[in-house]
């Protein structure tokens, strides 16, 4: 059995997906895992991603949005 602990929750406000994380922690010990979970209606996809993979992807994300023109409120 694993133990899953919510992380966020969120809707985006284009196109209505609704964005969970969670941490996935296994019983029997070893690394823990970001699961995205991304709801389309009765659609789900899910993945499990490692800390290097999640901060990677975080980075991205984020330098994507700071080059988008108009956004003030990103440090």
């Amino acid at each position: 059995m694993s133990q899953i602990t919510p992380l966020e929750k969120f809707r985006v406000p284009l196109g209505g997906q609704e964005i969970e994380l969670q941490q996935l922690d296994h019983d029997a010990g070893g690394m823990s895992l970001l699961r995205t979970r991304i709801r389309e209606k009765s659609r789900f996809t899910v993945f499990d991603i490692d800390p290097q993979t999640a901060e990677h992807w975080g980075e991205a994300l984020l330098r994507w949005a700071r080059a988008q023109p108009g956004r003030t409120d990103l440090p």
